[in-house]
């Protein structure tokens, strides 16, 4: 029987002037990122109109996406600001919905 394997993101987002970063992890960015401009779900990400999807990393395990997760929740600020350069250099919403 082969593995099944799964597809985690831990995703950083922002809100329109890029003064606050969320980072999280889900198993559905598209859903996740509806539901972010919607309004629904983290009181945080609401109250912060959290919506713009900076940067993203795929994972096939979840315990891996969690700890990368906690592992980014530790960095200073500037470092993450490099990373999302890095990944999205014009710091454009790449969510796309």
């Amino acid at each position: 029987m082969p593995e099944v394997l799964y597809t985690y993101y831990v995703c950083i987002i922002t809100n329109k002037y890029k003064g606050v970063y969320y980072i999280g992890v889900t198993n559905d960015i598209k859903r996740r990122m509806l539901e972010h401009k919607a309004a629904i779900g983290g009181a945080f990400a609401s109250k912060n109109n959290l919506y713009y999807l900076m940067y993203y990393e795929k994972y096939e395990w979840i315990q891996l996406a969690i700890q990368r997760e906690k592992n980014l929740k530790n960095w200073h600020r500037q470092w993450k600001m490099n990373l999302i350069k890095r990944f999205n250099h014009k710091r454009e919403d790449i969510a796309g919905n």
